[in-house]
């Protein structure tokens, strides 16, 4: 069966929470000031309720193997929301759903107004960040906005 991307629903918290977590431990970046620590990862479905964000996991055989959104993270001016949690289970990469997702959070953000996407990310995720700059994401010299995730030493924003 093909992989869909739909909208987050409060059953995936669970799969998407161990997810995001087993990728940051695959690549050793379990570590604080990382999405590993939040208390959101396990609850996303509610946090994506907030205005003018959204969320889509990647379903698999009725199992998540992916996700992403968009938030409006605190401290970034109202024109540039954040890519975020996005993350691929080993077996979904190399296969196009990650910048599947990236084409949704993109287009949603354009609907919610915003002109630019900015992410974080680090060096342990180096894959990624190959990816973000093919994409057309431009690396930054700091941090925008208070994401709190002060483990994250790469700053990349991307106009839409």
């Amino acid at each position: 069966m093909q992989p869909t991307i739909r909208p987050i629903q409060p059953k995936d918290d669970a799969a998407i929470g161990e997810l995001i977590k087993a990728v940051l431990t695959e690549f050793k970046a379990n570590k604080p000031g990382t999405a590993y620590f939040d208390e959101s990862t396990n609850h996303l479905s509610t946090l994506f309720t907030l205005p003018n964000s959204a969320y889509w996991v990647v379903e698999e055989d009725g199992k998540i193997i992916g996700g992403g959104g968009i938030f409006p993270t605190e401290g970034l001016p109202a024109d540039i929301c954040e890519l975020v949690k996005l993350y691929l289970h080993q077996s979904a990469r190399g296969k196009g759903l990650g910048v599947a997702l990236m084409d949704k959070c993109f287009e949603q953000a354009k609907t919610f107004g915003y002109k630019k996407i900015y992410l974080e990310s680090m060096p342990e995720l180096n894959q990624a960040v190959s990816l973000y700059k093919k994409l057309g994401f431009e690396r930054q010299c700091s941090a925008l906005g208070n994401s709190g995730h002060f483990g994250c030493d790469i700053w990349m924003v991307k106009e839409l």
